[in-house]
């Protein structure tokens, strides 16, 4: 279907200030929009509060209003600009919430305006529990057992007739991040955590549900155009059982512990979702519970706008959600769409990666002490990063050293002189920090498999093993403890032999371990060494493990990020590292300036930052450079791959930044480095 030619202006709300639940991953999906709306001759009239946004720079809509986002302002602007069509799905909760209240007020009827991307039922039947029930019911989808209350009174009904058991879940609907979101296990508890979620909704409805707590979750980002053509863009899998809001979990993409069959039922039934709720074109993100014992399949909840997930799927496959989406919005199908990184394919081919992505979140806790650290429903990360790796090893050993909360690696948890677990309460235990979902439960994980492997040397050390990988495999699926565990028994057999051949420095760089790592592993070994034989050892450092390692031989390769698994030529240098035997898409000759990142987002270094790097990248291309990006954070524009000439999603370490500034001088132009715009994470390094 060629686009509409009957309407000329269109109207995109933004996503406001940064919040926990919303950050800067809506300036991408914004910028995205207005630029695709405005390439395809549209006018675009954006509204957004938020300053600190690549979004709303003049150039980048033909009218910019940055002004708070309500009904009444909105209204106004509307009477003013009279734009023909309103897209509400690039915005967040905020501009999907904006849409939907502008839409049942009138606002949008009375001035002439038309909803495109989603309609009001779609987003009406998505965001209001009951209807969404009714709508998976009606087209033989299960969800958990459940029932919509206005008041306490009615959700204490509700439990004792519908479910009638602890813990059970407390979800009010329109909310963000999980706001107001719950799970109960008194009733003590059932009557703060309704009249909480009660006060939080701003329709003033809770759902209350049967708890899935321990269940395995998985997400599928898909599209779907008018004409019906349905694509699955990546799936997504958590390594936090169900209880942990998506936000806050580890997750993977592609889904790493589904089996063919079970992925083909979760795709049909994402297919059967969307045409239930009833978004007719663009990007949504559906999210399942899986129970580990039975196999039942229950439906969560989807998301008919680009999200979080959106983002990060859109990294992990270098296919532009946001840019898709509000071209299907004027009418464009998948099959019309060209893939701008192959230049070949079109949307309607299915992203096919060759890689693995990991999603860790960040924390800020270190900032509030004496707040909750347990994490649940509701989001409490401030920031994310993403690693790309050959494996999930690779890249999970990459995502933690990404974080920049002072680890080089998977290790185990941090104590102070005393003993005493960092960031807890005098007593804290590892065991503790395993069992109930926290910031490091990953590393309390890690530190119990790896006194395993040590005790693995005795009579019963198959019998310790097995012991720990049963205890951790209650907590993440079997699969992931056990590549976990070969990370530990590779870093025991490190420590024990005391130094690496070619051959084992290969195989650690392909785990994920960083130069940083294998020196502290060696001179851990070597201190264990010396209270056996009295011996004095000299300490590894990152140096010295770094000058072995390129006497070996052994140097990252770097691949790139292209939507097809190397089926078809990509044209976008969008790149990870890896240690293969060759690499592609080689620097050229061209002079260049490397502009550092500012990594995950955290209080006190954000969106701001990123807006930085995108204009020095801007002005640096307008000065016949060419621009090369690196950064680790999926949320941003800086990381999107037209930004600059060549990215590299790495992360922002002296290792990994030093082998990219050498391999970019490999084409023999001169190399610079720009560290004043990334925040304080490049000026660290410099």
């Amino acid at each position: 279907m060629p686009k509409r030619t009957n309407i000329s202006s269109i109207l995109i709300i933004g996503s406001g200030p940064i919040v926990i639940g919303q950050a800067c991953e809506f300036d991408y999906s914004g910028a995205q929009a207005c630029k695709a709306l405005k390439a395809e001759g549209y006018r675009v009239v954006l509204v957004n509060s938020n300053p600190a946004t690549i979004m709303t720079d003049p150039e980048m809509a033909d009218a910019t209003y940055v002004e708070p986002l309500t009904v009444e302002l909105l209204e106004k602007i509307i009477a003013e600009e009279r734009p023909d069509a309103l897209l509400p799905t690039v915005g967040g909760q905020t501009g999907l919430n904006l849409a939907v209240a502008l839409a049942e007020q009138g606002v949008l009827e009375r001035h002439g305006v038309e909803l495109i991307g989603a309609n009001l039922r779609a987003m009406q039947v998505a965001e209001d529990r009951d209807l969404f029930k009714q709508a998976m019911t009606e087209v033989g989808l299960e969800s958990p057992r459940s029932r919509i209350a206005h008041t306490l009174e009615e959700a204490r009904e509700i439990f004792e007739t519908v479910i009638g058991r602890f813990p059970i879940f407390i979800r009010p609907s329109f909310t963000l991040g999980g706001s107001g979101a719950g799970t109960v296990f008194t009733q003590e508890e059932f009557d703060e955590k309704v009249s909480w979620g009660l006060r939080e909704s701003p329709v003033h409805t809770v759902l209350v549900e049967e708890s899935l707590i321990g269940w395995k979750e998985y997400e599928l980002e898909v599209m779907r155009d008018r004409a019906d053509n349905f694509v699955v863009v990546c799936s997504i899998e958590n390594l936090d059982p169900m209880g942990v809001h998506t936000g806050d979990s580890i997750t993977v993409a592609p889904s790493q512990t589904l089996t063919d069959k079970e992925y083909q039922r979760l795709r049909d039934q994402a297919r059967l979702v969307m045409r239930a709720v009833g978004v007719e074109t663009g990007g949504s993100n559906v999210q399942f519970a899986v129970d580990p014992e039975s196999g039942r399949v229950v439906v969560i909840e989807m998301n008919p706008r680009v999200s979080r997930s959106s983002a990060l799927a859109s990294k992990a496959t270098g296919f532009p959600i946001a840019k898709l989406a509000a071209k299907l919005a004027v009418g464009y199908t998948l099959d019309e769409l060209k893939n701008d990184i192959t230049q070949e394919t079109v949307a309607a081919f299915e992203p096919s990666i060759d890689y693995v992505v990991v999603k860790i979140p960040r924390w800020a806790f270190e900032k509030f002490p004496g707040v909750d650290r347990e994490l649940g429903p509701q989001m409490k990360s401030v920031g994310e990063v993403m690693a790309i790796g050959r494996t999930f090893k690779e890249a999970l050993q990459k995502g933690v050293r990404s974080l920049e909360i002072g680890r080089d690696g998977l290790g185990p948890l941090t104590r102070d002189e005393k003993g005493q677990l960092k960031g807890y309460a005098p007593g804290a235990s590892a065991a503790e920090l395993m069992h109930v979902p926290n910031r490091d439960r990953l590393f309390a994980v890690f530190e119990r498999l790896l006194e395993a492997e040590r005790e693995g040397t005795g009579a019963d050390g198959g019998a310790a093993e097995e012991a720990a990988l049963r205890e951790c495999s209650e907590i993440y699926d079997p699969w992931f403890v056990a590549q976990m565990q070969e990370i530990a028994r590779f870093q025991i057999a490190i420590e024990r032999a005391g130094q690496l051949d070619a051959w084992t420095m290969r195989q650690a760089k392909r785990m994920g371990f960083s130069d940083a790592q294998i020196a502290r592993v060696l001179s851990d070994g070597a201190e264990g060494e010396e209270r056996e034989n009295g011996a004095q050892s000299p300490r590894w450092t990152e140096a010295d493990v770094r000058g072995l390692r390129e006497r070996l031989g052994v140097v990252p390769t770097y691949h790139q990020v292209d939507t097809c698994a190397a089926e078809f030529a990509a044209f976008t240098p969008y790149l990870y590292s890896s240690y293969e035997s060759e690499g592609e898409a080689p620097p050229t000759a061209r002079d260049k300036v490397i502009i550092l990142g500012g990594g995950p987002n955290r209080i006190g270094q954000g969106i701001e930052f990123d807006y930085c790097c995108c204009h020095a990248s801007f002005a640096l291309q307008e000065m016949g450079f060419e621009t090369v990006m690196i950064n680790c954070n999926p949320e941003t524009v800086s990381t999107d791959y037209d930004t600059s000439d060549r990215l590299y999603f790495e992360p922002l370490t002296l290792e990994d930044v030093l082998h990219i500034y050498q391999r970019e001088a490999e084409g023999g132009s001169q190399v610079k480095v720009l560290v004043q715009y990334g925040g304080q994470t490049p000026l660290n390094l410099a």
